[in-house]
């Protein structure tokens, strides 16, 4: 059985062991628990909240022996179009894994881009730093240029800037501005503290604007910069450095 964190020292929750380990970020590593894919000394393990001890108890995911991971991996990828922001798909459609390549580390990415979405996409094995930046208490900006149909009027981009209701409620502030304007189309710089799902989108078909490309140009203080699409690099130890104090200033807000 698992061990419990009054019996040994080194405990730790199951979810935080697997994220740790580099294979997910906590929340993902939560539903796989619920979805019955963690076994703790051959048993499943559906329930949140249960702890192991890691030189004790034998963890495993999809039958696979979790196993401590020491060295931490933060890799910025430029994600192309049409591949998914996921390790694996069931129906065999590509996904940035195949686009980074193999690479010495097991790493997964953090947050989405969506499937015709192009950018900055940032690919972790340390789970904490993934949990942290998907946490919504600390809102790391991500900041994207998007293309949207027609000339947005004043009161549109206002409405972006402020709060759009959507299905969850009205979204958080965001930065809006024009970047140009052409006959059919306008490129909006956009700022955002909130993760929904598909945002953007939805909050360019709430204002009459359908949104037409999506291009993130920066995590937080890490920027594509000069970086090809399809290309990847490790994230600097000055980026993590102010990622991180952005971060701690978020969660302090």
């Amino acid at each position: 059985m698992a061990s419990s964190p009054k019996k040994a020292a080194s405990a730790i929750r199951l979810h935080k062991y697997i994220a740790q380990a580099g294979l997910a970020s906590r929340r993902e590593a939560e539903r796989w628990i619920q979805q019955g894919r963690v076994r703790v000394n051959g048993r499943a393990v559906t329930q949140l909240g249960v702890s192991v001890d890691p030189s004790v108890d034998r963890v495993e995911v999809d039958g696979r022996v979790v196993k401590a991971q020491q060295q931490k991996v933060v890799l910025l990828l430029h994600k192309p179009r049409y591949c998914l922001t996921t390790v694996k798909d069931p129906q065999g459609r590509p996904t940035v894994m195949d686009v980074l390549g193999p690479v010495p580390w097991r790493v997964f990415p953090v947050g989405r881009l969506d499937w015709d979405a192009t950018g900055a996409l940032i690919l972790t094995n340390d789970g904490d730093l993934a949990n942290r930046l998907l946490h919504p208490r600390y809102g790391v900006p991500k900041t994207y240029e998007v293309k949207v149909q027609g000339i947005p009027s004043q009161e549109a981009l206002e409405r972006l800037r402020t709060g759009v209701r959507l299905e969850e409620g009205i979204t958080a502030p965001a930065g809006v501005e024009v970047l140009r304007r052409g006959p059919k189309a306008t490129w909006l710089r956009i700022v955002l503290h909130q993760g929904w799902y598909r945002r953007i989108k939805r909050m360019g078909q709430a204002v009459g604007c359908p949104v037409l490309k999506i291009h993130r140009t920066a995590y937080g203080p890490i920027g594509l910069g000069s970086l090809g699409v399809g290309r990847w690099r490790h994230v600097k130890s000055l980026e993590l450095n102010r990622l991180t104090a952005e971060i701690k200033r978020q969660g302090n807000g």
